[in-house]
C-alpha cells in the first residue's frame, strides 16, 4: 500500500513513511521476541512454530528503506538510531542484511552535501547509548568492519573517507564494549581507565558533549574514592572549555544541575570554586593558588566583586601558610607491567606507572592489585618478561618501585625552602627511574664499589602525575649504564642534598623532631656504620686507576670536591643537633662529635677547606617562623600584665608600641631611658642578679630574638649596654624632687628627676596604646585635674573595681629603698586627701604588695 499511493512525487507523505519505520523497529525489537533470553528448550519451540519474526521484519525494512529512492536524505540523520538498535540485534543473518543500510546512507548525504558529516554525528552519539544500554558485543564489530570496508572501497569517492570513517567507529567500538564490560565491577580502577579511554577518543574527534559527558562519570568515580586531587583535574579540563565571557552557555556545557549559569563567564566561576575546594581537601595547595590567582584577576579587574575578592584572597593566603607549616606525606610511585593474553585489551601488554596512597608501602599496593586480578601471578624479578610469557593465555603482573624525577620550575632559580621544593619532588612528575645494580669485571671482596654499575631505566608517562588519574601508561622507555665512578659522583650528591635539605627545615623550625637529623649524621661521620666515603678512596683514588682511566681525572676531582663540601653542611648539622639533644642522648652526641673531628681533620687536609655556602648562612641568621610567633604571642615566662614602658625626658621623643601592648626596651636608644630609670639602676646593688634570673624565666624564643635585634639597634659605640627591665615609669612629666604626694596614711610615694617649667606644662605627645600600657597623666585628666593644679589639688584615690594580683611588679621597696606605707582606714578609703602639711604624718604598719599597688593609683 505505501509502496503504491504515497511513494511517487506527489503523494509522498514524510510523515507517514517515518511512522512505519518507527513501529516495524519498534516491533522488531520489543522484549517478547528476544529469542536468545528464552531458555534453549522455549527458543526451540518459538523457532518451529512461528520462525524468527525479528529476521523477516528487518529484511521487510531493508526492502522498503531502498524503495524510497530520492527521499532517502529526508529520513538522514533521524532514521540512524531506529536502524542502528535494529542492527544490533544479536541475530547474525539480520545484521548482515541491514548493516549495507548504512553505506546506503553515507551515499545518499554525500551526494547531496558532498559530504556525510551529519550521519557520523548521529551514529557516533547512538552508538555510544545503545552500547551502554547493553546492546552490541564483539561479533558486530567485525561484521561491521567487514561490510562497510568492502563497500567503500568499491566506492569511487568514498574509499578513503569511508574507510577512515569505518576505522574510527570500529575503535569507539572497542572502548564502549571494555567500558560496558567494567561497568558494574567492583574495581573502580577498572572503570576509570575504561572512562579515561572513552573521553580521549572522543576529544580526539572532538565531540565536545560526548567528552564532558564522560568528564562528570570520571569525577564522579574519584569523588567514591576520596580521589579528591584527581576529581579536581578532571573538573579543570571541563573549565578550559570555557572562557571569560558573556557568551552563552550551550545546553551540553551545563550537564550538571547544580550549577546555575546563564554565561560561560559564570560557569567557569562556579567551576574554579569547586575545582579550588577539591585542591584544598588534596592538600594541593599549590595548583589552588594558581587558580586562585586567576580568579581573583576576574573579580577584581571585571567582575568588580570585592566580597569575594576578599574570601578569595583569604583562602589563598592560608593556603599559603599551610605549604609551609603542613607536613605532607609523600606518595610513593611504582611501575606496573601486565602481561599475557588474559587481560582486557586496555591493559594487554602496557606497562603503566601508579601513583601510591598515603602512607602505602609496595607490599600494600602489590596485595591490593592483586585483589583486581586473583588469577594473575606475580613476576619475581625486574627484567624485562620473555615472549613466552607475553603470549601466554595467562595473567602475569610485575610491580616494582620507582623514583620520581625533580623537575623545577625554572622560578626556583636560586635556592628556597626545602618545604616548598618538596612538593615538586613528588608533583607534577613525568619521568621516573629505576636503577638495577650490576657486576662488571672480576668480583673485589675488598670493596665491592669498584665494579658496582648501575642499570637505569627511565620511564616518560603521557602526562604528568598527579592529574585526572592515578597512574598513566608509560610512552617511553630508555636505558643507560652508570659507571662506578659516576654512581659515587650522584650519590654523594644525593647524600649532600639531603643532608642540607635536612638541615634547613631544622633551621626553619626548631620544633622537628631530632631522630631523622640523628641518624643521618650517625650514618655519614661513623665509619663503623656505612663505611663513609672511605670505599671510595679504596677505590677510585687510587695510581693503579688513574692508569687504568686516565679519563677520569676530572670525575675524579669532583668527587673530592663532594666530599669536602660535606664537611660544611656536617659542622652546621651537629651543631643543631647539639643544641637539641636531650641529657639522655648528650653520650650519643659526644661521640659523634669526635668522629666528625677526626673525619674533619682527615677531609680538610687531603681535600682543602670549604666554607659554609651563603644561602645556608643567610637561613641561618633569618628569623624562623616560630620566633616571629613568639614575638606576637605571650608566653608563660613573660606574661602580658606587665608592660615595660620608659619614660621620656624633655628633650626625647616617645617610644613607640611594642606588639600585644608592651614595648621593647633594647629597641630604644640609651638616651630615651629616664634619669629615674638610671638612679635605680645605679642605686640597686644587686641588679645584676635580677637581671640573671630574669633572663633564665625568658622564653628560649624570645632570647633568639633580642640577640637578632640587637646588631640593628643596638647603641653607639663606648655607651652602656641597654638591659631589658619589666619596670614601670610614668609618661607624663617629671616635677620636681622636692614635691611629694601625700595620700591618707597610704599613699605611695614617687621620687622624679627635676625637670624645666616648660616640660611640664607642655608635654611631649603620647602615641595610642593599648589598655595594658597607662599614662598618669591621662589618668589624672580623667579625673578632672590638669597638669597645672597638681602640685595644689593632690588626686582623687581610684575605685576598687576587682581584686588583681600585681604579684610579678617590683617592689615598692625596690624603687624607693623604703618601705611602703600602708592603706588608710576603711572609712577614709574614698575621702579626699588633704592639703600637703609641713609634718608628714607618722609611717603606718607595713600591708601587703597587692593593696599597695591598687591605692597607689595604677592602671592596668
Amino acid at each position: 500500500m505505501l509502496n503504491k499511493k504515497f511513494l511517487d512525487q506527489a503523494n509522498f507523505e514524510l510523515q507517514l513513511w517515518n511512522n512505519y519505520f518507527h513501529l516495524a523497529v519498534a516491533f522488531l525489537t520489543q522484549e517478547s521476541l528476544q529469542l536468545e533470553n528464552f531458555s534453549s528448550a522455549k527458543r526451540a519451540k518459538i523457532l518451529n512454530k512461528y520462525g524468527d519474526m525479528r529476521r523477516q521484519i528487518g529484511f521487510e525494512i531493508r526492502d522498503m528503506w531502498y524503495n524510497l529512492g530520492q527521499h532517502k536524505i529526508k529520513f538522514i540523520p533521524e532514521m540512524v538510531g531506529p536502524m542502528l538498535e535494529m542492527t544490533l540485534i544479536p541475530e547474525t543473518e539480520l545484521r548482515k542484511a541491514t548493516i549495507p543500510i548504512f553505506f546506503d546512507m553515507m551515499q545518499c548525504e554525500f551526494h547531496s552535501t558532498r559530504s556525510f558529516q551529519m550521519f557520523e554525528n548521529e551514529i557516533i552519539t547512538k552508538l555510544d547509548h545503545e552500547v551502554e544500554g547493553g546492546r552490541g558485543d564483539e561479533q558486530y564489530k567485525v561484521l561491521f568492519d567487514k561490510i562497510l570496508l568492502e563497500h567503500c572501497r568499491k566506492h569511487k569517492y568514498l574509499a578513503k573517507t569511508g574507510e577512515t570513517f569505518v576505522r574510527l567507529v570500529v575503535r569507539l567500538m572497542e572502548r564502549l564494549l571494555d567500558y560496558r564490560t567494567i561497568m558494574h565491577d567492583e574495581s573502580k580502577e577498572n572503570r576509570m581507565s575504561c572512562t579515561v579511554n572513552v573521553l580521549n577518543f572522543y576529544k580526539e574527534i572532538e565531540r565536545e558533549e560526548m567528552y564532558i559527558r564522560y568528564l562528570y562519570k570520571l569525577c564522579d568515580l574519584h569523588k567514591e574514592c576520596d580521589n579528591y586531587t584527581e576529581a579536581a583535574y578532571t573538573l579543570l579540563l571541563h573549565a578550559k572549555l570555557l572562557k571569560w565571557s558573556e557568551d552563552v552557555c550551550v545546553a551540553h556545557l551545563t550537564q550538571r544541575d547544580g550549577y546555575q549559569a546563564t554565561t560561560q563567564g559564570q560557569l567557569k566561576e562556579q567551576l574554579y570554586q569547586e575545582i579550588i575546594h577539591y585542591f584544598d581537601k588534596g592538600k594541593m595547595w599549590e595548583e589552588a593558588i594558581a587558580l586562585g590567582k586567576e580568579l581573583a584577576e576576574q573579580y577584581e579587574n571585571e567582575m568588580f566583586d570585592y566580597e569575594q575578592l576578599s574570601k578569595l584572597l583569604k583562602k589563598q593566603a592560608q593556603f599559603y601558610e599551610n605549604i609551609v607549616k603542613v607536613i605532607r606525606p609523600k606518595p610513593d610511585y611504582f611501575a606496573v607491567g601486565y602481561y599475557g593474553q588474559g587481560f582486557p585489551t586496555f591493559l594487554r601488554g602496557k606497562v603503566f606507572i601508579y601513583r601510591g596512597k598515603e602512607y602505602e608501602r609496595r607490599e600494600d599496593f602489590e596485595a591490593r592489585l592483586l585483589t583486581q586480578f586473583p588469577n594473575a601471578e606475580k613476576m619475581k624479578t625486574t627484567s624485562p618478561p620473555s615472549e613466552e610469557i607475553k603470549s601466554s593465555p595467562g595473567q602475569y603482573i610485575q610491580c616494582f618501585t620507582v623514583k620520581p624525577k625533580l623537575d623545577l620550575p625554572p622560578k626556583f632559580h636560586r635556592p628556597v625552602s626545602e618545604q616548598i621544593v618538596s612538593f615538586y619532588r613528588v608533583n607534577e612528575v613525568q619521568r621516573f627511574e629505576y636503577s638495577r645494580p650490576i657486576r662488571k669485571g672480576e668480583k673485589n671482596p675488598d670493596n665491592e664499589f669498584a665494579n658496582m654499575w648501575i642499570e637505569r631505566t627511565v620511564y616518560t608517562t603521557a602526562y604528568k602525575l598527579p592529574g585526572i588519574l592515578r597512574w598513566f601508561e608509560v610512552k617511553s622507555v630508555f636505558m643507560v649504564e652508570i659507571s662506578p665512578l659516576e654512581n659515587a659522583i650522584e650519590t654523594m650528591q644525593l647524600t649532600n642534598d639531603k643532608l642540607d635539605g635536612m638541615v634547613q627545615q631544622h633551621l626553619e623550625d626548631p620544633s622537628l623532631p631530632i631522630n631523622p637529623l640523628s641518624m643521618l649524621l650517625n650514618g655519614i661521620v661513623d665509619p663503623a656504620v656505612m663505611g663513609g666515603f672511605a670505599n671510595y678512596e679504596k677505590a677510585f683514588f687510587t695510581e693503579r686507576y688513574l692508569q687504568e682511566h686516565p679519563e677520569a681525572h676530572e670525575k675524579i676531582e669532583k668527587l673530592k670536591d663532594l666530599i669536602a663540601w660535606q664537611i660544611p653542611y656536617l659542622a652546621e648539622g651537629i651543631r643543631i643537633h647539639g643544641e637539641k639533644i636531650t641529657e639522655a642522648l648528650r653520650p650519643f652526641h659526644e661521640r659523634m662529635e669526635a668522629c666528625f673531628r677526626q673525619l674533619r681533620e682527615k677531609v680538610e687536609k687531603q681535600y682543602g677547606v670549604r666554607a659554609m655556602p651563603s644561602s645556608l648562612d643567610d637561613r641561618r641568621g633569618s628569623r624562623p617562623r616560630s620566633m616571629v610567633r613568639s614575638f606576637t604571642m605571650p608566653s608563660a615566662s613573660r606574661p602580658l600584665s606587665v608592660a615595660s614602658v620608659s619614660s621620656l625626658s624633655s628633650d626625647s621623643t616617645p617610644s613607640r608600641p611594642g606588639s600585644d601592648g608592651f614595648a621593647l626596651e633594647p629597641l630604644l636608644p640609651k638616651k630615651m631611658h629616664s634619669r629615674s630609670q638610671d638612679k635605680l639602676d645605679k642605686d640597686d646593688p644587686d641588679k645584676d642578679k635580677k637581671d640573671k634570673k630574669k633572663e633564665k624565666r625568658n622564653s628560649k624564643h624570645q632570647e633568639i630574638f633580642d640577640k637578632e635585634l640587637r646588631p640593628v639597634d643596638a647603641a653607639p659605640q663606648g655607651s652602656e649596654a641597654v638591659i631589658l627591665s619589666e619596670t614601670i615609669s610614668p609618661l607624663r612629666p617629671q616635677r620636681p624632687k622636692s614635691q611629694v604626694i601625700n595620700a591618707i596614711g597610704s599613699e605611695r610615694r614617687f621620687s622624679v628627676s627635676p625637670t624645666s617649667p616648660t616640660a611640664q606644662q607642655t608635654p611631649p605627645p603620647v602615641m595610642p596604646r593599648t589598655k595594658l600600657s597607662f599614662s598618669l597623666q591621662s589618668s589624672l585628666e580623667l579625673n578632672g585635674m590638669s597638669g597645672m593644679d597638681m602640685a595644689e589639688v593632690p588626686p582623687p584615690l581610684p575605685l576598687k573595681g576587682s581584686m588583681a594580683d600585681y604579684g610579678n611588679l617590683m617592689d615598692s621597696q625596690d624603687l624607693l629603698g623604703s618601705p611602703p606605707p600602708p592603706p588608710p582606714p576603711p572609712h577614709h578609703r574614698h575621702l579626699p586627701p588633704p592639703l600637703p602639711s609641713k609634718t608628714p604624718p607618722p609611717p603606718p604598719p607595713k600591708t601587703t604588695r597587692k593593696q599597695t599597688s591598687v591605692d597607689s593609683g595604677i592602671v592596668q
